[in-house]
This record gives structure tokens, sequence and C-alpha cells, in this order.
């Protein structure tokens, strides 16, 4: 028998390691020869830890997979049937985690086998212009939050006059929420590598670094055990598969400042300094890491490239709505039957995700509100849930998709909190570098305080603190801290004390 059993840092919480060694301890009692092959998550969390067995038809999935329950496995009881046939797996569009719960993260051969260094090849025989079109074409915009489009950025790096240039993968993933990042890392290293290498010779940098949280040991881990054996087969290094052209990777870790998920900070952590904003401009594409021109990409914009140049651009740009081209992973969490990651083409209205995806919430209570964006995204009311999934759609309701992380909530939420919530963590993850951000955090908390108190007059002042930190903050931790505020405030007014007051 060949088992499969995720080394996911979600499976691992949930107990796989546990279930390794039930497997193995059953499959000695019963004499039956057995092979344990590890593989990262489906993203089907609610099911995890979800071993699956090899067979003739396909792979055989259990779970969630307790320790005590492996007798069911030898004796082929309670499956959930073939992993490829569930719903959730059926419906999904999978091109940027095609090979996430398949393979096995640390084999190349397997990585080979499903499609990867494919476009890798292709791209070594494209010119830096024909490159940097390919993804132009594509219409793949920056997946950590701002949207802007990959192309334009590359392109600017590629047409900076530089003796060195650099690729940063933005691997800070600290929203609430999220966790696309980490499966990526952790189930599928080696197209992280092959995207930024492709990045690399599109731009003209020789030199990678994938800047990450010490929070994501695991994720660590797997992806410096990756570069090694990528190092060790000509995929990275000096003479990238023969190309003659280099491309060195280092993964450097962060001590988990929520502010350093924001370019400029990441990049003088990366540097060795204190973790704060740095003014624009200059952009990073002309002087960022070490005053080099620097391309700074989340880590699904870069492991998405790959198939870009495997596919081709058109095929990718064939996929979504409007502006928002290709898939997007949606990452479902907070108070939700269902949660996990989704890949999907953009477009489908945040209802359907909610209801039937998420399966409504784990409370069987009413959906109150959905967080999307993380911590600094807006909250979104049932009235809005035929909006669709994208960038300007979701701009149009005032929010923004960030990273597409989806935290949902039942009506015993209380916004006023939560609005508070949104305000102290600012205050406390600000690297107060400007005034709005440092201090307007602080006095949001403290006028918040004041409207749960019945002071009706401090909503205005609210509103007033809000427009200033919008448009006075250096970066979006400051900036966009009001998305949450206004629009619990706008949702919800009856939950704000004397809001009817002060609107008399």
């Amino acid at each position: 028998m060949k088992i499969w059993v995720p080394m996911d840092s979600a499976a691992k919480a949930l107990g796989s390691e546990d279930v390794v060694a039930a497997i193995r301890a059953e499959a000695a009692r019963r004499g039956v020869d057995v092979e344990i092959a590890r593989n990262g998550s489906r993203g089907m969390i609610w099911l995890e830890p979800l071993v699956e067995v090899e067979t003739e038809a396909g792979r055989i999935g259990y779970g969630p997979m307790d320790a005590d329950d492996v007798a069911a496995i030898f004796d082929g009881s309670s499956s959930l049937g073939l992993v490829e046939e569930l719903d959730w797996m059926k419906r999904q569009t999978r091109l940027t985690f095609q090979r996430c719960g398949v393979t096995d993260p640390l084999s190349l051969a397997q990585y080979e086998a499903h499609g990867g260094l494919a476009g890798l090849r292709r791209a070594i025989g494209m010119s830096q212009d024909a490159i940097i079109d390919e993804v132009k074409l594509s219409g793949l915009r920056g997946r950590g939050g701002a949207g802007f489009p990959t192309g334009i950025k590359w392109d600017t790096v590629r047409l900076a006059h530089a003796d060195r240039k650099y690729i940063v993968c933005n691997a800070d993933e600290g929203d609430s929420g999220t966790f696309a990042d980490r499966m990526i890392m952790e189930g599928d290293p080696f197209c992280l590598i092959e995207g930024m290498a492709i990045a690399g010779l599109g731009c003209g940098a020789v030199q990678g670094y994938i800047y990450t949280r010490s929070e994501y040991p695991d994720a660590v881990d797997v992806m410096r055990r990756a570069i090694v054996l990528a190092r060790a087969a000509g995929v990275i290094g000096p003479d990238v598969m023969g190309s003659g052209k280099a491309f060195e990777l280092e993964v450097r870790v962060g001590a988990g400042a929520y502010v350093c998920g924001e370019e400029t900070s990441l990049l003088n952590s990366l540097e060795g300094k204190r973790g704060v904003v740095r003014a624009k401009p200059p952009l990073p594409a002309l002087e960022g890491a070490f005053g080099k021109p620097t391309v700074v990409n989340n880590v699904i914009s870069l492991a998405t490239v790959p198939v870009i140049f495997e596919k081709g651009a058109a095929y990718y740009a064939d996929f979504g709505l409007g502006r928002s081209k290709g898939t997007i992973p949606l990452q479902i969490a907070g108070n939700v039957a269902r949660g996990g990651l989704f890949e999907t083409a953009f477009g489908m209205p945040l209802g359907e995700i909610v209801t039937d995806l998420a399966g409504g919430t784990a409370t069987g209570r009413p959906v109150k509100a959905v967080q999307v964006g993380g911590p600094l995204g807006a909250y979104l009311g049932q009235e809005q849930f035929d909006t669709p999934f994208g960038y300007e759609e979701f701009g149009g309701q005032d929010a923004l998709i960030g990273h597409a992380g989806l935290v949902v909530f039942d009506d015993s939420a209380d916004m006023l909190g939560m609005a508070r919530f949104a305000m102290e963590f600012c205050a406390v993850e600000s690297c107060g570098k400007c005034t709005p951000c440092r201090i307007g955090a602080v006095r949001g908390v403290e006028t918040l305080d004041r409207i749960a108190a019945g002071d009706g007059a401090a909503v205005e002042l609210l509103s007033d603190l809000c427009e200033t930190m919008t448009d006075g903050s250096l970066c979006a931790l400051g900036g966009f801290t009001p998305y949450p505020v206004m629009s619990a405030l706008r949702l919800f007014p009856e939950e704000f004390a004397g809001v009817k007051e002060a609107a008399e």
C-alpha cells in the first residue's frame, strides 16, 4: 500500500504525525508492507489530516483522520471516495495550486512529471522583452493586496540601469485568515523557485530572496531544503538549466512584525535594519534592496508565473473578470462550516463563497459580516453578497481583496468591538514612522471607547480621524485601518452608541 499523509502545518497541528505513527504500527500488526509518502495539504482544512490511499482508480481519501481510526484505512471502510471527485476539488480551477496535495513537495522528479520546469525551459529561450510581454499579456496582478500589474513592475526593473538587481519574494504572510503563501511554500516549493528564476531572467537579476516570518518554521525548512535540491539539479545557481545565466536564491527570516509585509519595511528588515516604512519616491523598483532596482512580489504572484509560461499568457488571461485576470486562491476562515483554500477564476459572487463553498457558519447562526483582505479589510454585509470577487468590483464597495482571505462572522459578533480591535491592532503593529498611524490609531481606540460609553459626539471625530489616517499615512497599515472601522460603522450604526444623537 502507498499511503499519502500531509506534512502541511495545518495537518500537523491536527495530529498528522500521530496518524503516521499509528499507520506504521497498524501495518506492522497486520503484516502489511506500507509506503508512507508525504504531501502538502489539498486545502480542505476541515478534513485534515486527510489521508489518501493510492489505488488503480485514483487516490481514496480518509478524513479527518485520528490515530485511533487508522484501521479504517486498511479495512477500506468509511472512505470519502476519490479525492479528485470531491465537490470541493471538482469545482476548482487549480492552476497555481495544481500540485499542492498531489506531489511530494521535495521531489523534483514528481514536480517535473506534473508540468514543472516547462515554463522555465520556455523562458530560457526568450528575450527579456518577450518574457516581460508574456507577463503583461497574462494580466497577472499582485496577489499580495495592491493588485498592481506584475509585468509593469518587472519592466521598470528591467529598464533600470544598475550593476545589480534583485528579485524579492514577500512571504511575510501576516493577514488574519490567510495561509495560501504557507501552503505553496510547504506543498509546492519548486513552483516558487521556478517563478523567481523566470523573474530573474526577465529582469536581469542574478539574486533572489524569499523573506518570510519566524512563525512559519515548517515553510522555512521546506523552502531551504528545496533550494538545495534545485541548486544541485542546476535549476538555480551559476548556470540556470544550461542557459549560461545565473540566479541564486536565499531564504531570509524576519521577526514577525506585521508592518514588514509592506514592501519597504520588508526591504529594511531584509538588509538587517529596523523594519520601518520608507518614504516613496524612490520606488523599490528603482532603489530597493541595498539601493538597487528590486522586484518585490508576493508568493502567489511569483508561483503563478510558471503556469503562465507553461500554458501561455492567453490561456491564463482567459480566466477571470474584467481587469481581474486569471485565478485567485480564496482562503476561507472564521466562523464557517468548511474552511480552507479554494482556487477559482475571479468573478464568483461573495455570497456563493460564504453560503455555498463555506457552508455558512459553523454555529448555524446567520452570517452577519465577512471581512475580506485581512485585519485592514472592510466588512461586507449580506446586502453586498452579490458583489463579484474582483479588484474593481470590491473597490466599488469601498472594500479591497487584499490577499483574498475571508473571515466570516455570525450575528453574535460585536462590530463596535471589532472596529476597536482594528485600531488597537494598528497601534500595536505600527512601525512609528508617521504620525497619522502612530498617534491616530491610539486616538482611534480612545475615541471608540468614548462611543461605547455613549458619547455620540465622538462619532464625527472618529470619521475625521479615519480620513486623516487614510490621507496622511505613509503605508497601507495606517491608510487602510479605517476600512474595517468605517465599514462597521456604516453597516451597523445601531451598534455604535449615540450615533443617532450625533446625526441629529
